[in-house]
């Protein structure tokens, strides 16, 4: 596995905190703060639209 480059974590309101990275590969990485050993994997895209539809509010139950 290529090494991950892990951004500031994001933490809500009463909620865990995540990170998100990504490696040389073009994969993209979701992780709960502390257990960036296991994250789990996507590619950018299905990780940019993950988020994009968090930011909509269409999966505000995900935070």
């Amino acid at each position: 596995m290529s090494d991950i480059v892990w951004e500031e974590p994001y933490c809500g309101e009463g909620a865990s905190c995540f990170r998100l990275g990504t490696d040389d590969s073009d994969n993209a990485y979701i992780a709960v703060l502390g257990q960036e050993s296991t994250p789990l994997t996507d590619t950018r895209d299905a990780l940019r639209n993950l988020i994009r539809d968090i930011k909509a509010g269409k999966a505000d139950h995900l935070l």
